[in-house]
């Protein structure tokens, strides 16, 4: 297997793929493509049962990253804390604005998706479409939240959960 340049990337690291998430790196393999060796990043999405090959070349380029720091994620919660952000353009535009976060794969961002699209229990009923962005916003915080503290997602997921409730009741 031929070196690339230092890639701060190894078997074994979770990172975060803008388009989907949190996966880990399983290995690095080599593929010919067109005549070309290619070196490649096989990562795993176990949750979504999925495999993606990412050219170690390109990986920061498609903004590929490693996982949030502890800071990061403190700010994301602070984040979530926050006053609801809604924008009075129409839901076709603000519904895209929240999919190019959540495909940020920026936390931060992330965290305003969620924020913004939850519903406390005597707010009014979510659309399918908010619900569907709402869902995979929770879905990617929680997921990068367990992978930073090492624990279950189920912890991050009651963690995420306690303090939109606190908000809630402020």
């Amino acid at each position: 297997m031929t070196k690339t340049k230092k890639s701060e990337f190894r078997p074994n690291d979770f990172v975060v793929y803008p388009a989907h998430g949190v996966g880990k790196i399983v290995m690095i393999e080599e593929q010919e493509i067109a005549g070309f060796p290619l070196e490649l990043f096989v990562i795993s999405f176990e949750k979504d049962k999925m495999t993606l090959r990412v050219p170690t070349h390109k990986a920061t380029e498609v903004g590929m990253r490693g996982l949030s720091s502890q800071d990061v994620v403190d700010d994301a919660m602070r984040t979530l804390k926050g006053k609801a952000k809604v924008k009075r353009a129409m839901w076709s535009r603000r519904a895209q604005e929240y999919e190019q976060k959540i495909n940020s794969g920026d936390l931060i961002a992330i965290a305003e998706v969620v924020r913004d699209l939850h519903r406390t229990d005597d707010q009014r009923e979510q659309s399918y479409s908010e619900r569907q962005l709402y869902e995979a916003a929770l879905d990617r915080l929680t997921r990068e939240v367990a992978a930073v503290s090492g624990s279950e997602e189920s912890v991050a997921q009651k963690q995420v959960g306690d303090v939109l409730v606190s908000r809630a009741a402020a």
